[in-house]
């Protein structure tokens, strides 16, 4: 089922089934997700400029090609933890 051009702008789902949904083209801006299984979901060009993670099970989630320019992950900043990490792999490599 496509569902086009829908403004759900407001909507709440409590114990809803999203499962397999997919997204496209939306916007989610100042949107909520708490209590949320994201468990397997796919992130592709995605803007979280300014989101808010916390308190999550991050057990092998991969994040690859994307700007971390004032990212931090428990307050520090993530281009500094992987400036140190390389600097490190090309000290020992």
């Amino acid at each position: 089922m496509l569902t086009k051009d829908a403004d759900l702008a407001g909507a709440r789902f409590v114990n809803t089934n999203l499962a397999d949904a997919h997204f496209r083209d939306v916007k989610l801006s100042g949107a909520q997700f708490l209590d949320v299984s994201l468990t397997a979901a796919r992130f592709e060009d995605v803007a979280f400029t300014g989101a808010v993670i916390s308190n999550a099970n991050c057990t092998d989630v991969s994040i690859s090609n994307a700007c971390y320019d004032g990212m931090t992950i428990d307050g520090v900043l993530v281009t500094e933890l992987l400036r140190i990490y390389r600097a490190h792999e090309a000290s020992a490599g």
